[in-house]
């Protein structure tokens, strides 16, 4: 979907606005590649899905798959950049927004970073402010189309402004943490991945 053709309350993520929108040492791809470590997690039944907030909260907070889904939604126009080197422009996003989950439960003043927990143990750190962009959101669908399995039905997180790894499939939960701590990619032991990973500035490995 080009940018002249989107909704009228699509956010625009910042980085689909600069001039160049490629960053260094990526190339474009009009395909979406499936890549992830293990098995693509299966469904099929969402009544035994959940979501559980936890940490440096106030409150604990479970959500049900029903909860979860009806929270109000969003879309948001971003590209995607993966740390494998290709990159996918042009990318309608709809789900929930980082910022409107926030609105069930109260960070302590002492979360500076979020853990996202997803199935099969994979997880993935993140500055608080990162998690909380305002084009970052748990996303249900791309380019009008549910998500399929291979890309992290039946919801991601989507956070474009760091490479895609970031961007962790089939979540299950956050954790709020008082200090930063690698996740899967993060602490892999072939050398693990950059603890922020900023695409514009090659942020790809520790």
């Amino acid at each position: 979907m080009s940018q002249a053709n989107l909704p009228p309350d699509a956010i625009v993520s910042s980085d689909s606005q600069r001039d160049k929108r490629i960053p260094p040492g990526q190339v474009l791809t009009r395909k979406w590649p499936v890549l992830h470590a293990g098995e693509t997690a299966e469904y099929d039944d969402l009544t035994k899905w959940d979501f559980y907030v936890f940490g440096e909260v106030e409150e604990k907070r479970l959500f049900t798959w029903a909860e979860f889904a009806s929270l109000p939604r969003v879309k948001v126009y971003a590209d995607m950049h993966c740390v494998t080197r290709w990159s996918k422009l042009d990318n309608l996003w709809e789900g929930v927004a980082t910022r409107e989950l926030s609105k069930h439960f109260t960070p302590k003043p002492s979360a500076k970073f979020v853990m996202v927990h997803s199935e099969h143990g994979f997880s993935t750190n993140l500055p608080i402010t990162d998690f909380f962009g305002e084009d970052c959101l748990f996303a249900f669908s791309n380019n009008g189309q549910p998500l399929e399995p291979d890309h992290g039905y039946p919801v991601r997180l989507v956070v474009p402004r760091l490479y895609a790894w970031k961007s962790a499939k089939w979540v299950r939960g956050i954790e709020f943490m008082t200090h930063d701590q690698p996740g899967f990619w993060e602490r892999h032991e072939n050398g693990g991945y950059h603890m922020r990973g900023d695409p514009w500035v090659e942020e790809r490995f520790r």
